[in-house]
């Protein structure tokens, strides 16, 4: 137990938190010091929420394991390659995509701010070698190391949420312990000022882990900075429908509600991301600044302002601005101009138009995108988080994929849908294979298929990019659980060129196929709404997509998990032609032991994604993972034997987990399953039927105790392994003008390095913008 100064304290019993207050104590005063155990509240109306929840956290969720392996992105090979121009180029487009980064602070937590700048004032004014060496006596080994992984874990998520699962990351080092180390720092000696504001913010919300605090999510089910604190799924859907009526769409927002009247209206301010918070138009292409003022909606008031994140976006236009000058072509001037424009105004129309200059941008040695891109991390599934990227194109694995390309047309009419139900024309897009020099936000994907723009994407195309060093990096991993020792030793082996067909098949023909049914303003329809019929029922098609409505706005929370299960089907359908097989090399006996992996892979990886799935919110955090698991249970209930999933115990004598999957029905019984589930998946999506999408969805990714699925689950998070962390080099100008590039130790410490160097200042800026919006959590 402890005492606290506001008069209560904390006992354990089993399972059981109790919070006993002394006689006149509100719980409103200062929170308790407890340690690493202290979830104890500043607010009563919070307390109250506590005393009434018996589930406890399970702290391996939130703690960074000791032993996280960590591998860098070697990058030094594709960039000896450049041009001394191309160099400067990569240069200010890293640059740009760092110096946006921490809008994601902005966008995850209320306190990610102070936690992210915290910890860098604290290892940017000394070494972690020498910061350990002052608390020596009173902290031990591994705590110390459990503050590195946590700054590492905080940098790289750039956050205190996972980018990968949406949980909380709290520290593995006790509260007091903390204190002691930031009482013996450098910047305790230097600015104690600073320390004690920045530690006053975050010392209780860093650690607290109550039932809400423990996920993203909206309203009572999580934490979310992309709407204010009061905002429920209604508020949200409100909005949106004002966005539809004036044909806008959210990538670039966020909204903030303020109860207004005594408690009986509300008033809610829709804020576009831009460097200009003023409502003068900045020129012929602001489409913005009409926009700007006050609004009626449904009798409910809506103002609409811009300037979220200004100085931010004014630091990455400038940092575009300085990579304009070294572009190779007017297509990459062209783009930069527009994407300059929309972080300057907070246009999304601009940002579209830069992103068709980059789908024209063919075949470029040095590649980019940036932008508020995907919206994975937003509850109601429409506002994009900001990440940029920067890399050099692998010539010889992207030969590999412009094969595909060649292939992609042929490759679309074996798909299991009819011809009306694909894009009327194949816009052959670039697919790449991409050394990352910089990969700014809130994690590191292996492959990405981008704009997510739905008119560009249907009309004038996309390209894919698989990111190699990336790849690279997650085949180092020799960690396998849940396999025979025979399947682990083929898993170990082709597991790397096994999920390089898959990248390549979901980015390029997964999210790229697929056509939407529309009707424009003229009441005049994209597809022969008299012949076409529903392949699922025979009968006439009878919904499609209005105007103002996208795909993501139509399927919203659900539409970016149900749209990577589409993607991975695709992935494993298609890998079943040999052909396929062989533009990557595969061949024989050799060819068919790929095909086993990647279907091996993916029914393991839905056992996985049980970890990301919390029980009492009954929600999933992680789109892919659910997706994967879905196809998991489809194949369980109706591959016939195919997919087997049993729990047993394991040679150490602990509670385990065996995954099967019989080789000889896969292309059987397998491709008939798949072939089912996809042709759903796509009319659903091509008509806009949400109802019927969800139905089947929610079917297959609800876990619950029948089937064992929870227990399954706790036998997950026991053996789970640690996810890897990566290092990511840095540009840097020289004297002489030229750029060199610096790759940093594969340690922790060479981690927390990096990202020191990156902000190798104090950003006052993004202290304001973290204080100037406190007021609505």
């Amino acid at each position: 137990s402890a005492q606290s100064s506001a008069g209560y304290f904390l006992r354990r019993s089993k399972n059981v938190l109790f919070i006993h207050l002394a006689e006149g104590t509100t719980g409103n005063s200062a929170p308790c010091h407890a340690g690493i155990s202290n979830y104890c509240p500043p607010r009563s109306d919070v307390l109250r929420e506590f005393i009434m929840t018996s589930s406890q956290p399970d702290l391996s969720t939130h703690v960074i394991p000791l032993g996280t392996p960590l591998s860098a992105l070697q990058a030094q090979e594709a960039f000896a390659g450049l041009s001394a121009r191309e160099k400067r180029y990569c240069h200010y487009l890293a640059r740009a995509a760092w110096e946006g980064a921490p809008i994601c602070l902005l966008q995850t937590s209320p306190e990610s701010v102070p936690v992210f700048l915290l910890l860098r004032e604290v290892f940017s004014r000394q070494t972690p070698a020498s910061l350990r060496a002052a608390v020596q006596e009173s902290v031990t080994e591994d705590e110390f190391r459990s503050l590195l992984l946590y700054t590492a874990g905080v940098f790289t998520n750039m956050g205190n949420y996972k980018g990968f699962g949406d949980t909380k990351i709290i520290p593995g080092i006790p509260k007091d312990k903390m204190e002691v180390v930031l009482q013996a720092s450098v910047l305790f000696r230097e600015d104690s000022d600073l320390l004690s504001r920045l530690w006053g913010a975050c010392s209780s919300p860093m650690y607290s882990l109550l039932p809400r605090e423990r996920q993203l999510g909206l309203g009572d089910e999580g934490i979310t900075t992309y709407y204010s604190g009061n905002c429920m799924r209604a508020d949200a859907e409100l909005v949106q429908s004002f966005l539809k009526e004036k044909g806008l769409e959210a990538y670039n927002t966020r909204v903030f509600k303020t109860v207004v009247e005594g408690g009986k209206a509300a008033k809610y301010e829709l804020r576009f991301a831009s460097a200009a918070t003023e409502s003068e138009s900045l020129g012929p292409e602001d489409d913005v600044a009409p926009l700007l003022g006050d609004h009626t909606h449904n009798s409910t008031h809506i103002v609409v302002t811009r300037g979220d994140y200004a100085p931010l976006m004014e630091k990455i236009a400038r940092n575009l601005e300085q990579a304009k000058l070294y572009v190779a072509n007017e297509e990459e001037a062209a783009m930069l101009e527009s994407y300059i424009r929309s972080f300057r105004s907070g246009s999304l129309a601009q940002h579209k138009q830069g992103s068709r200059h980059w789908i024209r941008n063919k075949g470029p040695i040095v590649e980019t995108y940036m932008g508020f891109i995907e919206s994975y991390r937003d509850p109601f599934g429409v506002r994009g988080e900001f990440e940029g990227f920067v890399a050099v194109v692998n010539k010889a694995m992207s030969s590999k994929f412009q094969q595909l390309v060649q292939s992609a047309e042929n490759l679309l009419t074996q798909l299991p849908w009819p011809r009306e139900f694909e894009k009327d024309q194949f816009l052959r897009p670039d697919f790449t294979s991409l050394d990352i020099v910089a990969f700014a936000g809130s994690g590191v994907p292996a492959g990405i298929n981008i704009p997510n723009y739905d008119e560009i994407r249907q009309n004038e195309g996309f390209k894919n990019v698989s990111l190699g060093n990336v790849l690279q990096a997650a085949y180092q991993d020799k960690r396998v659980s849940f396999l025979s020792p025979e399947d682990q030793e083929l898993f170990v082996t082709l597991r790397g060129p096994a999920f390089e067909v898959q990248v390549g098949l979901h980015e390029l023909l997964g999210h790229g196929s697929g056509k939407l049914f529309r009707i424009d303003e003229t009441g005049t329809f994209n597809f022969d709404s008299t012949s076409v019929k529903n392949p699922v029922t025979g009968e006439k098609i009878t919904s499609w997509y209005r105007p103002g409505e996208t795909y993501d706005t139509r399927f919203s929370s659900l539409a970016s998990t149900y749209e990577e299960c589409r993607a991975e089907c695709v992935g494993l359908y298609l890998c079943l032609n040999r052909d396929v097989l062989k533009v990557f090399g595969h061949l024989g006996p050799g060819a068919e032991d790929i095909l086993y992996v990647n279907w091996l892979n993916m029914v393991r990886a839905g056992v996985l994604g049980l970890e990301f799935y919390t029980p009492h919110t009954k929600k999933w955090g992680q789109a892919h993972m659910q997706a994967r698991h879905v196809i998991l249970r489809l194949l369980l209930e109706r591959g016939g034997g195919l997919v087997g999933v049993k729990k047993v115990t394991g040679s150490d004598g602990r509670p385990d987990i065996l995954v099967t999957l019989d080789r000889s029905l896969i292309d059987t019984r397998g491709k008939a399953v798949i072939q089912e589930f996809l042709l759903k998946l796509q009319v659903y999506r091509s008509t806009g039927d949400f109802d019927a999408a969800s139905s089947l969805y929610e079917r297959y990714s609800a876990v619950s105790e029948d089937g064992g699925w929870l227990e399954l689950r706790e036998v997950v998070l026991a053996r789970k392994l640690p996810r890897r962390m990566l290092i990511q080099p840095l540009t840097r100008v020289q004297g002489n003008g030229g750029v060199s590039l610096k790759q940093y130790e594969v340690s922790v410490e060479g981690l927390v390095q990096q990202y020191v160097e990156c902000y190798d200042h104090y950003d006052s800026q993004l202290e304001n913008l973290w204080l100037q919006s406190q007021h609505f959590w």
